[in-house]
Parts: structure tokens; C-alpha cells; sequence
């Protein structure tokens, strides 16, 4: 899908007007990859990397526009059971157009404001830096999901809140790979200002989103780290927790086994003691009970 942007209210927003300076190709159809291919110029095989999920982030230079693909969050959904996963956004930057193709519709300007008209580097190098924040924001809810999974682990023995804590443990592993791609490709960006013809601005926000990507990095592998770290120790809870139910579980089965034993030695259909009395069901009534309290006696006395 095809659609157009310009600027408007110190926004990109959308227009059907033709010949916008931005272009986003969303999940394009077999004519529309035609078109970039052979009008446009753009090289096959980076095309089809800039659809690929699991593509690196890189720079490259064409003979008349400068590609980039850079990694980005992926919309979460219910269906992905806690797997945040990363998708890939490809860049064409030519002298007056920017061309973006995605891997699905994605709301890339919603949350760009600029107090004036930018060069098309500048809403490039901008779009980047705000990826950078989804990142940080995507990392805040896997902390968020990891903490309350870890309250139901201190009370459960089921399985599936490892499992699920398992899951975010491997998402931020993907987080880590696609900002450190995304770090190599903000290098190799400084280190090629000049051929990219990026002004005064569009190098300060370059050298602001360097930053900014280093810092998400560190904290997403502390996160990570803290993550992984704790494996090992909620896996030993769910363990205790069965050990616990297990000993609660032997006592009860001990505490109904002991009066039962002693009814059960005056129901035998043998001539037994006190038989005759007139108080003897009472009596093995008391006998039971007197059982159960001397088990719990033992019980604490061995402090099980």
C-alpha cells in the first residue's frame, strides 16, 4: 500500500495530492515492488532486506540515493504470547524524495512535530531517533510484564509463568541485536556525514540520537542481565512451592491416617475391648481425636 505525506501544522501527515517528498511503501504488492525496482532504481535485494524481520540494520550508497535499513519494534499482539519481536524499515534517501518501504502499516510520523520545514536527512535521521524511544518504551512494558510475572511464580507452581518469563528473557535478547545494529548503522552514518551531505542540524540530531541509542542499549542489557539473573532463582521457588505443597499435602494424608487407624482397630469383627460398654463409641471417638493431637505434637516437636 502506497501513501503520501507532506507537510502540514508542523506535521507529516497524509495527502493524496502526488509528488509528496515522502513516499511509504506498507507490505508493497508485486507492481509496486516493479516500480521501485525498475523506476526507481532501488537494488532488489535491499528491497526485499528492508521486508526481512530478522535483516541487520547497514548503510549503503547507490548511484543516486543512499540506502538505509535500520530495525525498529514490531506491534505487539495478544497472539505473540509475550514475544515482543523486531521488524526492519528500509530507507531511500534521494536528492528530493524520501522513500520508506515497511513490512506492515505502521504509523511512522504520528508522533513527529517540527517547528518548521526539515530537510529530508533531518525527518530521516528524526524517524530514527524516535524508534529509539519506542525501544525504550517496549523495554519499560517487558519490565512492567516481567515484575507481575514474578509475583504469580512466588505463589505458583505452574509452569507457564516460566515459560512466559522465559519468552520476555528472549525478546530482549532481540532488542539487544537490533539496537546494537542500529548503533553500528548511526556510526557508519557519522563516519559518512560528509558523502551524505548532512548540514549543521541534521549532525547535532545525528550525534544526540548516538546517544540516545547507547543509553537504550545499557538499558536494555541491564534488564536483561537482571532478567537472566533471576531465572535461576524463580525456577528454585516453583520448586520449593511443590516441595511445600508436597509436605502440606503428607500431612494431611498423615493426620486422617492416624484416627483412622485407631476406628479401624475397633471395627475389626473380632471380640475386642470394650465392646460391652455403654460409652465405647465416645471413648474411640476421644482415642481418635487424642491421635491426631499427639501427631500434631510430634509434629512440632520435630519442628517438620
Amino acid at each position: 500500500m502506497k501513501k503520501e505525506y507532506k507537510y502540514k501544522d508542523r506535521r507529516l501527515v497524509g495527502s493524496g495530492d502526488g509528488d509528496c517528498p515522502i513516499v511509504v511503501y506498507s507490505n508493497p504488492i508485486e507492481s509496486e515492488k516493479k516500480y521501485l525496482i525498475e523506476t526507481l532504481k532501488l537494488d532488489e535485494h535491499t528491497l526485499q532486506s528492508a521486508l526481512d524481520p530478522h535483516e541487520l540494520a547497514r548503510l549503503e550508497f547507490e548511484p543516486d540515493h543512499v540506502a538505509l535499513i535500520f530495525k525498529r519494534p514490531q506491534n505487539y499482539s495478544a497472539e505473540d504470547q509475550f514475544l515482543f519481536k523486531t521488524a526492519s524499515v528500509g530507507a531511500f534517501l534521494f536528492k528530493n524524495q524520501l522513500v520508506l518501504v515497511v513490512n506492515e502499516a505502521y504509523p511512522l510520523f504520528d508522533t513527529l512535530i517540527f517547528n518548521q520545514e526539515r530537510s529530508l536527512p533531518f525527518i530521516l535521521l528524526k524517524l530514527v531517533y524516535s524508534t529509539i524511544f519506542h525501544f525504550l518504551e517496549h523495554i519499560k512494558v517487558i519490565s512492567s510484564i516481567s515484575d507481575e510475572l514474578q509475583n504469580k511464580i512466588n505463589r505458583s507452581m505452574e509452569n507457564r509463568h516460566l515459560i512466559s518469563l522465559f519468552t520476555l528473557q528472549k525478546s530482549l535478547v532481540y532488542y539487544l541485536n537490533a539496537i546494537n545494529s542500529n548503533g553500528v548503522l548511526l556510526d557508519r552514518l557519522h563516519l559518512n556525514e560528509a558523502k551524505i551531505g548532512l548540514g549543521t542540524e541534521e549532525k547535532e540530531l545525528l550525534e544526540d540520537t548516538i546517544i540516545e541509542n547507547n543509553q537504550c542499549y545499557r538499558q536494555a542489557e541491564i534488564y536483561s542481565n537482571i532478567l537472566a539473573g533471576l531465572m535461576d532463582a524463580r525456577v528454585s521457588i516453583v520448586s520449593n512451592n511443590l516441595n511445600v505443597l508436597m509436605k502440606t499435602l503428607n500431612i494431611i494424608t498423615i493426620a486422617i491416617m492416624v484416627p483412622t487407624f485407631v476406628v479401624s482397630a475397633f471395627s475389626m469383627n473380632v471380640p475386642i475391648p470394650l465392646e460391652k460398654h455403654p460409652l465405647a463409641f465416645y471413648i474411640i471417638l476421644s482415642l481418635a481425636f487424642l491421635s491426631v493431637l499427639g501427631f500434631i505434637l510430634f509434629w512440632r516437636y520435630k519442628k517438620w
